[in-house]
């Protein structure tokens, strides 16, 4: 075990700092992708870097890395995340793993240790897709997993503006290829953005991996009709098939039981009038598995249950697939590592997998890739009352500086 400490309260520090970026009246951030807070957040990420002695570094999608040199030349070992929020976000998603991959490095600075490797630490653009779809962009067009001409050509949600172009007026479109580098392994810190460790009183977790995500928008088409002279038998209800795809799909996690879970995030119906049969209805549903198999399972059950409503209420019914990422398991040896390193210093941890899409799982696939999670006050995250305790995320990155010594090395 390495005898070099981090500074908790600088970590804290330089989380408050980035907090302050898009801050928000009642609490929170608001630094959504390419816009000038985001800007503002990028120029003081990249100063922390050139303070701590990194060459700076900028892709084609704009995202930033610093490498601070090792004795071997060749791929670091990287650390990162984001800082790009949601609307309405909080201060430690995604800021929490990029501050502690600085604070490693200026622990590292502190007592003067020499890695054999060079180290990373990475700031990764959209990776909330917030403002432009979809999320992980920038990991994912570094890692090679979306194609970046389709992604500098996206409109945001909201139609104000162009990725590509909002990039060069932020002043962050980079010359690097995708691709160009692959690290010679990836580790990533993450608050849990659930209750787990908070309600199991554990300090770390050892992300074994992430959740297959699937995600379907159904649109169903029936026939608006006056809701006291049409009887029941004769309505073509957009509503009622919605409503019973939503239960089928509640259904469907209880019948699996855990890990799976299902969401129903958007049900609407038109014309939306208290007296007025629904003439349409549309709904997205949420389903999430570590299994690629029982996903699947999941999905052609909520399919076939969505077709067969529609046909017996004598309605039409389209869907479209709005996400699809099979499940991703991370480095088992890394896994053990976070674990070992958790024991070496007397915290407690679990392995478990994580539920929300990160930035690792693009790492995943090519390199040595792992997370380590901690505690979530309350499970809250996307949410202005988010809250991680300091101690908690010193625990966590104390145990991201020891793996990375591990994997990097340290010169004799």
């Amino acid at each position: 075990m390495t005898s070099v400490s981090i500074n908790p309260s600088r970590l804290s520090g330089r989380i408050r700092t980035m907090g302050q970026i898009g801050a928000l009246p009642g609490g929170g951030v608001c630094r959504l992708a390419m816009t000038d807070e985001d800007k503002l957040g990028r120029d003081q990420f990249v100063a922390w870097l050139r303070e701590l002695g990194m060459s700076v570094h900028i892709d084609v999608i704009g995202n930033i890395w610093g490498i601070r040199a090792g004795a071997e030349d060749g791929a670091p070992v990287m650390m990162g995340s984001h800082i790009d929020s949601v609307a309405t976000g909080g201060l430690y998603d995604g800021v929490a793993g990029v501050m502690a991959g600085l604070e490693v490095v200026a622990a590292l600075n502190d007592a003067g240790v020499t890695t054999n490797k060079p180290i990373a630490v990475a700031a990764f653009t959209n990776e909330e897709g917030a403002r432009f779809a979809p999320d992980m962009m920038g990991s994912g067009v570094h890692q090679g997993a979306l194609d970046l001409g389709e992604m500098l050509a996206t409109v945001a949600t909201s139609g104000d503006g162009v990725l590509g172009e909002e990039m060069k007026r932020i002043g962050y479109a980079g010359d690097i290829p995708p691709r160009s580098m692959v690290p010679a392994a990836y580790l990533e810190l993450h608050v849990e953005q659930g209750p787990v460790l908070e309600h199991e009183g554990i300090r770390i977790g050892a992300v074994t991996g992430v959740q297959g995500i699937s995600w379907t928008e159904f649109t169903i088409e029936g026939q608006s009709n006056h809701a006291g002279t049409t009887p029941m038998a004769l309505r073509h209800d957009a509503g009622l098939v919605a409503a019973q795809i939503a239960a089928e799909a509640r259904q469907i996690a209880t019948d699996f039981g855990p890990p799976q879970v299902s969401t129903v995030g958007v049900l609407e119906v038109s014309p939306g009038l208290v007296n007025v049969v629904p003439l349409h209805a549309r709904l997205t549903v949420d389903l999430r598995n570590t299994s690629e198999e029982r996903l699947v399972e999941a999905e052609t059950r909520l399919a076939k249950f969505a077709d067969e409503a529609a046909q017996q209420e004598r309605c039409s019914i389209t869907s479209r697939k709005l996400a699809r990422f099979a499940p991703v398991e991370f480095d088992k040896s890394i896994v053990a590592r976070v674990e070992n390193a958790a024991r070496a210093r007397q915290m407690n941890v679990r392995r478990m997998p994580s539920g929300a899409g990160h930035d690792a799982q693009m790492f995943a696939p090519n390199c040595p890739t792992a997370m380590v999670f901690v505690p979530s006050a309350g499970g809250l995250s996307h949410n202005i009352n988010e809250h991680t305790e300091e101690a908690d995320l010193a625990a966590g990155t104390q145990i991201l500086l020891d793996v990375t010594l591990e994997l990097a090395g340290v010169k004799k």
